[in-house]
């Protein structure tokens, strides 16, 4: 692992210091008034860039639809619970985060994106061979080490064989399932029942990124939020970002509705998407599904 963030612009590094902060803000304070046992014992060991940032190849201009790297952070806890998508703690950071970046950047700006597993999981994938953590491993750079926290294992990466063998059977359930979930966008605009086809589409969208992100490092995030799956595939190619146009905030509204579909287009009653914004929606995510095709054949063949 690098041990400096030397290369990036001191924005950049105020930007990630501030970030950290935060992190640890909202965890101590959603476990601060615990009288369990175990959430008393609770901390974060460590707090890792990865990705673009951490590689040095960020993006950070509009010449590529607006296209900004995201900061992708990396929380390693001291158990299980603490990792769920759900957990108080990480859902105010999160929502902190959001809106710091939406005030600094007064045209869209990079967001945080976050994923959060133990040392023993990490490990455990590092012993098969999930090149997503090797890649943070060999990487990464430490923003964070709790004091006597315990280091990564030596990978063990999968041989070429066996990881194609894996890869192309994620390839084989991920994108007919992907295919199946847009027939049902595609029924339920015709029978007019939007908010189910924005549910359906949400499925599409998500099932696509999961079958890139699987083919390329048999890993995804265990997320139903296609923002932070969008950014994770985009820096496996590039040619993603032509899917979703994002120059201004207005370009970015629609994809942001259907990221509220997954919950708002079931649950709520005011929720709706403009008939033109969905079916906008959906030639984009046709293009994506044909995209995610080549990019997989390519890499598999």
């Amino acid at each position: 692992m690098r041990d400096s963030l030397d290369h990036l612009p001191e924005k950049k590094q105020r930007e990630l210091a501030r970030g950290v902060a935060i992190i640890h803000e909202e965890f101590d304070e959603a476990l601060k008034l615990s009288t369990a046992e175990r959430k008393k014992k609770s901390r974060i060991e460590k707090i890792i860039l990865f990705g673009s940032h951490a590689r040095d190849d960020w993006v950070d201009d509009n010449r590529l639809d607006g296209y900004r790297s995201d900061y992708d952070l990396l929380i390693i806890v001291n158990h299980e619970k603490l990792c769920d998508v759900s957990a108080e703690w990480r859902n105010r950071a999160e929502d902190r985060l959001m809106r710091l970046m939406s005030r600094d950047h007064p045209v869209p700006g990079p967001e945080y994106t976050m994923i959060v597993h133990t040392l023993h999981d990490i490990n455990e994938k590092l012993e098969r061979g999930r090149q997503f953590f090797l890649n943070i491993a060999r990487e990464g750079i430490p923003l964070y080490e709790l004091k006597g926290s315990k280091t990564f294992i030596k990978p063990k990466p999968l041989s070429p064989e066996m990881a194609l063998e894996e890869a192309r059977g994620y390839f084989n359930q991920w994108y007919p399932s992907a295919s199946e979930f847009f027939e049902g966008y595609s029924f339920y605009m015709n029978r007019g029942s939007e908010n189910k086809a924005a549910f359906i589409l949400h499925q599409t969208v998500e099932s696509a990124y999961h079958c890139l992100l699987l083919a390329f490092t048999l890993h995804s995030p265990e997320t139903h939020n296609i923002k932070e799956l969008r950014s994770h595939a985009e820096q496996l190619d590039q040619r993603l970002i032509e899917v979703w146009p994002r120059q201004t905030k207005k370009q970015q509204a629609p994809y942001n509705l259907l990221v509220e579909a997954y919950v708002k287009a079931r649950y709520s009653k005011k929720f709706s998407i403009p008939s033109d914004d969905l079916q906008w929606l959906g030639q984009r995510t046709k293009l994506l599904l044909e995209l995610v095709k080549t990019l997989c054949e390519e890499r598999l063949g």
